[in-house]
């Protein structure tokens, strides 16, 4: 006669019956119930608390994924990428290959992509913009809130935004304009409207007669008390979904097409989450004055339409050198800063005559 040895562990889910163990399958069906609801429970808490999501945008990154970067100068105007070499244009490639040769304390970030960023226009005392780049994420209340950290403007490919030195030589005063050339344009047969929430300024470090040393001329920065104006192109134009953006995100009433220029204000300093900045707030007024300590409203000292007729005056040249920081950025803060942009190509165009 053959024995059983049956060993028992002492387990709520376990009765010995006929000599045997049986697992209780209803307690065991209900325990793993149970334990599929805490798990998913816990892991929707997880999700819910801690994912961020692209700058001002639902779930995506909003990158150009093509770049072109042209300046032209007209009647009178020399221009140079390194305060020696005086042409009529300068290209991406002119930018890129001086920091190797013969600028070789330049500070040209020519990225292969973008991403927003944003900033109020601040100057440093490198002479450099302030940019900050931004993450949205939830608070335990489900709220959007966002996050900033400060960008460095660095020599190379790497970098969210274009930023380059470029040098201008005049023989007498002269006041400078943009030609109907100039602009933020996109080749895609489908207009994402990126090219809506693109920015572009100008800071001026300083100016030295024409003789002085290439040292003195790649060294002028009058730091944080350099003049800068920031240039918003097509604002008069938005697509369908950025006018929805404006709508339900910022309280902001617009159009797609004959659209009065909206306000905004742009990141000044970090933001932490304990800052618990929302990101849904009423216009950027209502932004500023409950957030001063990290956004000031930006007035652009110029603004243009599509496709614009009347050259804009920029800033006039005194005689000699001059020095001039160019920045190049999709604005974060821009309503056109959407899911529905992301991706694209677009170029930047410059076009300085001394004609009105």
């Amino acid at each position: 006669m053959s024995s059983v040895i049956v060993y028992v562990s002492i387990r709520k889910n376990l009765t010995i019956e006929n000599g045997g163990i049986k697992m209780d399958k209803r307690r065991k069906r209900n325990s793993r119930r149970l334990l599929i609801l805490l798990i998913a429970l816990f892991f929707t808490t997880v999700m819910f608390t801690t994912t961020t999501y692209a700058w001002f945008t639902a779930n995506k990154t909003v990158t150009v994924n093509s770049l072109t970067v042209n300046v032209a100068a007209q009647n009178g105007i020399q221009i140079s990428a390194d305060g020696t070499n005086w042409k009529s244009i300068v290209q991406t490639d002119d930018l890129k290959g001086v920091h190797a040769s013969t600028y070789t304390s330049s500070v040209n970030q020519i990225p292969e992509s973008m991403e927003p960023v944003s900033t109020a226009g601040v100057i440093d005392a490198d002479g450099h913009m302030e940019m900050f780049y931004g993450t949205v994420g939830s608070n335990a209340s489900g709220q959007y809130i966002l996050t900033a950290t400060k960008e460095t403007d660095t020599e190379g490919s790497t970098g969210r935004y274009v930023v380059f030195d470029l040098f201008f030589k005049v023989d007498a005063a002269t006041d400078i304009y943009l030609t109907t050339n100039s602009g933020v344009k996109t080749t895609d047969t489908e207009d994402t409207g990126i090219k809506n929430a693109s920015r572009i300024g100008f800071v001026v470090l300083g100016n030295t007669a024409a003789g002085s040393s290439i040292e003195t001329i790649q060294g002028l920065n009058a730091g944080a008390t350099a003049n800068k104006y920031i240039w918003e192109p097509n604002y008069d134009v938005h697509t369908a979904a950025a006018v929805a953006h404006a709508r339900d995100v910022y309280t902001e009433t617009t159009t797609q097409t004959g659209a009065s220029a909206l306000s905004y204000s742009g990141v000044k300093a970090p933001i932490a989450d304990t800052d618990g900045v929302l990101l849904n707030v009423s216009g950027a007024t209502q932004y500023t004055t409950r957030n001063a300590a990290f956004f000031d409203t930006v007035t652009p000292a110029y603004k243009t339409i599509a496709g614009f007729s009347e050259k804009p005056q920029i800033f006039s040249l005194a005689t000699g050198v001059t020095k001039v920081r160019i920045y190049m950025w999709i604005e974060g803060q821009d309503v056109d800063c959407e899911n529905n942009a992301s991706g694209g190509n677009i170029t930047y165009d410059l076009q300085i005559t001394t004609e009105a």
